[in-house]
């Protein structure tokens, strides 16, 4: 198999010379940088006979390379779309995730051997650890329902089971022409769908790109009758998958997605993927004999074969990394798809949540009740700022891996939550947050590594929520409990704070349990700023009062922590500190605490640190990356922090926190 790299006469590798004829190549920046990645050197010109020429599949450009290549006698690159390409088809202007780079052939065309029919043919795909990763990663799709064109909306309401699944394509499209299929393929496919489920209802599936009106398919209304109907709407595939009773393709990606649904997809072209013993073929490809399993027909396809991005650390990926990345970005199109309007939202925030929610339709901000109904809109609203009459608007509130500097402080947030069922500081009623954290019980293999790498990137990088670092003081020697302050007005208190709600009766509890051991008192960074109430005067209780202190450092030097709902617990058990609560924070109650107060007995999961890692930091929290502006995972959070690339307080900002000081100085002032 040629390869994309050279090495020079010092033994260096160097990139090859791609010379191209299609506009693409060059205008479309993704594409081209995805290339330079892979090795080559895009270029315009007349190549030699060391060069390559590099086309678009079977384009209707791609003649023009195809006839350069033969004249100047230079070796011969196609290159198409990965597999998991974007939230949208690719005439709607969104880059792709990955790109198939083929010096063999193009993989939809069976007239030779691509360079992926020979990585299925001769690839030993016997590595245990490559094959459990492709069923986790199978897995993995499936939940977060994951396609080629990924905008689809898993919670429509799946159509009644037992129909036959019939899988349209754009008219014209490349590999239907490969095959040389045409209209009358389609329609013998039909018929023999039919056929072969009597009675049963058929349902075409239309391609996106003729949903959008880009393309035709290769069905129209004339072929719908009382048994055949169009599936148009962006349900996922996934769901149509498990009420199918069987699936018909000729050519398209959806047949190769199907068998990793349990299918054995009915396949009236010559695919890449028939021929492998994972289809039954109306037109085999006689020279593919080979059987696989469907682990290593995924290994081949999806994880050694094409060159995946990403685009936060501007390299290539392997392609769990390329899943996470465009499994966020499915996320915020499906929550904010129909657009938002919020509530009670603070000015200087809402810049910040139209960039969060608004890129694909514009935040409204409203505050009567009444009118923010009227917009048939979802509605959101400040957890903390929500009244009696907005019960049914969706919390929002900010992530546990926030900013570089206090929220209170007007520092935009890295991350939010938003909550359909409750939120998750107030213990009173179940939260979603509860439902994700008893849903991660039982980990998959896959699930399990990210969690913990997400936990070990935290702890290493030295990352909390605010990460606003501080003094390291020398402690006293002994047995030391780290007593964390909080804000006494914080609506986890208010709401959960159990018969424990202020930082002096903390304190108290904590000394008459451990009357030998050293009491660290660490005031809230709020309250030390003057911005918050929790003022406390610790008398003797405390040997120290870690003012201005680092959160870290402490944590590096204590033995426990004692606190009534504060994050700085969550915080400690990451780093494996035992943790005691006086109230009820989320992370209480699930059997990794030692819980003094009274917990909800709705919580009766028993997850680890690993699941509960995983439904706070991965499951429930949202993440914007401030470098390019994207939905991102929280392991790019993780590491824009650990950077320090995330906003921090900007002048203006620091004029309105001043002002936010004095005023709430005086309103202390006017409560006494």
């Amino acid at each position: 198999m040629a390869t994309s790299r050279d090495l020079d006469t010092a033994g260096q590798e160097t990139a090859r010379r791609l010379y191209v004829y299609n506009g693409g190549f060059l205008t479309q920046k993704r594409i081209r940088r995805i290339l330079t990645l892979s090795g080559y050197d895009v270029k315009i010109g007349a190549p030699g006979p060391d060069d390559l020429v590099g086309v678009w599949g079977n384009s209707p450009t791609s003649h023009r390379g195809e006839a350069v290549a033969g004249f100047k006698g230079a070796g011969l690159v196609r290159v198409e779309d990965a597999w998991l390409r974007s939230l949208h088809p690719g005439r709607s202007g969104e880059p792709p995730l990955g790109l198939l780079i083929d010096h063999a052939g193009v993989h939809y065309d069976p007239a030779r051997p691509s360079d992926l029919e020979t990585l299925l043919s001769t690839h030993p795909l016997d590595d245990t650890a490559l094959l459990d990763r492709a069923r986790n990663a199978i897995e993995r799709l499936q939940e977060a329902h994951l396609t080629k064109f990924s905008a689809v909306d898993p919670d429509m309401p799946p159509l009644p089971p037992g129909y036959v699944l019939v899988l349209d394509q754009t008219l014209g499209d490349a590999s239907v022409a490969a095959c040389g299929a045409d209209r009358n393929r389609f329609l013998e496919m039909l018929f023999v769908a039919q056929e072969e489920h009597p009675g049963a209802p058929i349902l075409i599936k239309t391609h996106p790109e003729t949903v959008a009106g880009f393309r035709k398919g290769y069905f129209d209304a004339q072929d719908v009758s009382d048994r055949v109907s169009f599936v148009t709407d962006p349900i996922s595939p996934w769901v149509l998958f498990e009420g199918a009773v069987g699936v018909y393709t000729v050519s398209s990606q959806l047949g190769f997605e199907a068998i990793f649904a349990g299918h054995r997809p009915r396949v009236f072209g010559q695919p890449f993927y028939a021929g492998w013993g994972l289809s039954d073929d109306e037109f085999p490809v006689q020279r593919r004999q080979r059987r696989l399993t469907r682990a290593q027909m995924f290994a081949a396809a999806m994880m050694l074969y094409p060159k995946w991005y990403d685009p936060f650390h501007d390299r290539l990926c392997d392609f769990q990394t390329a899943v996470e990345i465009i499994a966020a970005q499915a996320r915020a199109w499906r929550e904010d798809r129909f657009g938002w309007v919020a509530s009670g939202m603070s000015l200087w925030k809402r810049p910040h949540l139209q960039q969060f929610f608004g890129q694909h339709d514009a935040v409204i901000f409203e505050e009567n009740p009444a009118t923010a109904r009227t917009t048939g809109r979802p509605w959101m609203v400040w957890a903390s700022k929500a009244t009696v009459g907005q019960s049914d608007a969706i919390r929002v509130e900010d992530g546990f891996l926030r900013s570089r500097g206090l929220g209170a402080a007007l520092v935009p947030a890295l991350s939010l939550v938003t909550d359909d069922v409750g939120i998750y500081y107030d213990p009173t009623r179940a939260s979603r947050l509860e439902h994700l954290i008893a849903d991660r019980e039982d980990l998959r293999p896959d699930q399990e590594q990210r969690a913990q790498a997400v936990m070990t990137q935290i702890v290493r990088q030295r990352i909390t929520k605010y990460n606003i670092g501080g003094d390291r003081p020398a402690l006293p020697e002994g047995h030391r409990i780290l007593v964390a302050g909080q804000v006494e007005d914080d609506a986890s208190l208010t709401s959960g704070g159990g018969a424990v709600r202020r930082n002096l009766d903390l304190l108290r509890a904590a000394r008459d349990a451990n009357p030998k051991a050293i009491l660290i008192y660490k005031p809230h960074p709020d309250v030390e700023a003057g911005l918050r109430d929790g003022a406390c005067e610790t008398t003797d209780l405390a040997d120290h009062v870690a003012k201005n202190a680092d959160a870290l450092a402490l944590l590096d030097q204590v033995q426990e922590v004692w606190t009534m709902t504060s994050l700085l617990g969550f915080e400690a058990l990451l780093r494996g500190i035992p943790v005691t609560t006086l109230g009820v924070p989320f992370y209480a109650g699930w059997g990794l605490t030692t819980d003094l107060a009274d917990v909800p007995p709705r919580r009766r999961a028993r997850p680890g640190l690993a699941g509960l890692v995983h439904a706070v930091l991965i499951d429930y929290a949202r993440y914007l990356d401030p470098q390019t502006g994207l939905p991102c995972p929280a392991e790019v959070a993780v590491h824009r922090l650990a950077q320090e690339d995330a906003p921090r307080r900007t002048s203006g900002n620091r004029l309105l926190s001043r002002l936010q000081i004095l005023f709430s100085g005086r309103a202390r002032f006017w409560r006494r």
